[in-house]
């Protein structure tokens, strides 16, 4: 079926809205975001109508919505009852954005190496410029990493240079941390946690009160409290408080997002309602298999 440059913008446009909103979108909804009069958009919705690309919903709470031959139509792989595959910009979760079909343009030369995301959402967020993360993807753990260097409003596709393909293991997250039981009081001395975390070659440890974790310390913690002279300081006023508990069973891929999502440095393992340790971002990254370096960009690490 052969639709017009407009038509295709006003389809996207309400796949994207009726995919944020979970309701029947109104033709003024579209027509503001289209940048289009209302009679415009109007006489196209019964077009569409006839063609069965959208449904009309009578009532105060109506409006339109896609019909499965919308996402056909559009080539959308994916519809957006699907699982989610996540897209970050700049270190932040996109919401109400999701990643349904991912091309890779070129991948000869390191310099030239581009990919193109089909979004269910509203790209018009994304500048030139923006360092984009998407994944892991459902299916096989794979997250991509790049800048974007342009943008098809009317299909709703970012292009970016890929900088990083990275395949996330698939095994539970406590089969990549060093395992130990050991943890502190948070009422302990600063020095006396250092000779715990040095003793079993830890980097960080659980914080309790009683039987309760209330947060991670960190040889980085204490150190920099005793360069600060607090040589008296108890590991309470060091510690990171509020710590995320995951269960150990949890998949990698999971706490990769948890990462990304909050903005945390360590995060609490849990097994058998017990501590177990602490996994860092880079206990992650250490386990991810690079996937065909070949196309690795090696300035990707500094963007």
């Amino acid at each position: 079926m052969e639709l017009t440059a407009i038509q295709t913008e006003i389809l996207t446009t309400l796949v994207n809205l009726f995919h944020q909103e979970g309701r029947a979108v109104k033709g003024g909804e579209l027509a503001s975001v289209v940048c289009r009069n209302s009679g415009t958009v109007r006489n196209q919705m019964q077009t569409l109508r006839t063609l069965g690309l959208v449904e009309g919903l009578p009532g105060p709470k109506g409006g339109y919505r896609p019909t499965n031959q919308t996402y056909e139509v559009l080539d959308i792989i994916d519809h957006p009852d699907e699982a989610a595959t996540n897209i970050y910009r700049n270190g932040k979760l996109v919401d109400g954005a999701t990643a349904c079909e991912i091309s890779f343009t070129t991948v000869r030369n390191l310099n030239t190496c581009n990919g193109r995301v089909r979004v269910i959402g509203d790209i018009r967020r994304f500048d030139n410029g923006d360092v984009i993360k998407i994944g892991p993807t459902p299916n096989n753990n794979l997250v991509i990493r790049g800048k974007v260097v342009g943008r098809d409003d009317t299909r709703n596709i970012l292009i970016f240079t890929i900088s990083d393909l990275l395949t996330l293991p698939k095994q539970c997250i406590r089969e990549c941390i060093q395992h130990s039981h050991a943890l502190v009081d948070m009422d302990t001395a600063i020095k006396d946690a250092a000779n715990v975390l040095i003793e079993h070659k830890l980097r960080g440890m659980p914080v309790v009160d009683g039987t309760k974790v209330v947060g991670i310390v960190t040889l980085t913690d204490i150190t920099k409290a005793l360069v600060s002279g607090l040589v008296n300081q108890r590991v309470w006023g060091v510690m990171s408080d509020d710590p995320i508990e995951i269960n150990g069973d949890t998949s990698i891929s999971s706490v990769a997002e948890l990462f990304d999502r909050y903005n945390v440095d360590g995060i609490v393992v849990i097994v058998n309602g017990k501590p177990y340790g602490v996994v860092f971002k880079d206990d992650i990254l250490r386990e991810s298999t690079r996937v065909s370096e070949s196309i690795i960009a090696p300035s990707f690490m500094s963007a």
